[in-house]
């Protein structure tokens, strides 16, 4: 199943992110708990973990680019 990722609120007042460093690139098989990327905030650097195992297929944003709440960051192949 090929599923979105979306950016998270982390914190409550969290409008937007920046994406620091991608840690897997696309065609990359990942884990579930692997950390995926990088975001930073006005306050804080987080790491996303992946939901589930499976397949990085492509990054909606670059790195360095802001991305708001809820926007789509990359898609992804989830592997049962």
């Amino acid at each position: 199943m090929i599923v979105d990722l979306k950016l998270p609120r982390i914190s409550m007042n969290m409008e937007e992110g920046t994406i620091v460093k991608w840690l897997v690139a696309p065609d990359e098989p990942f884990s579930e708990g692997e950390t995926l990327y990088e975001v930073e905030t006005e306050k804080v650097t987080s790491e996303f973990e992946a939901p589930c195992s499976g397949k990085m297929i492509q990054h909606f944003v670059a790195e360095g680019e802001n991305v708001a709440v809820g926007d789509k960051v990359c898609k992804i192949e989830k592997v049962d």
